[in-house]
């Protein structure tokens, strides 16, 4: 092996490693689920919780480690939309039935 390779492999192995410690830094799993309707909260447990929220034109399910919103009486669907959740910081937000659900 010539001097060349050998850096060339270390490189590569210490951006492995540091892209390995960001995913780890930066995907951090969120613990509580917060439901909030009309600014009040209506819901606040554990992520790792499986329960299924009915609120007044929204079903919010929890389960596996991840929320999503099952179904919106809203028209634009955009919280359904939204997809499952679960990372501190994302949320769900349906504005016409004025829901917000967040990872903290």
């Amino acid at each position: 092996m010539k001097k060349g390779d050998i850096i060339i492999i270390i490189s590569v192995a210490l951006a492995l490693v540091i892209s390995i410690a960001g995913l780890i830094i930066f995907s951090k799993q969120g613990s509580t689920v917060t439901i909030k309707q009309n600014n009040e909260i209506v819901y606040s447990e554990s992520i790792g919780k499986d329960n299924t929220v009915t609120l007044d034109g929204n079903t919010v399910i929890i389960e596996d480690g991840f929320v999503y919103m099952l179904n919106a009486s809203c028209k634009n669907q955009v919280c359904v939309n939204t997809g499952k959740i679960s990372k501190k910081g994302e949320s769900i937000i349906c504005l016409p039935n004025k829901v917000t659900v967040e990872i903290s």
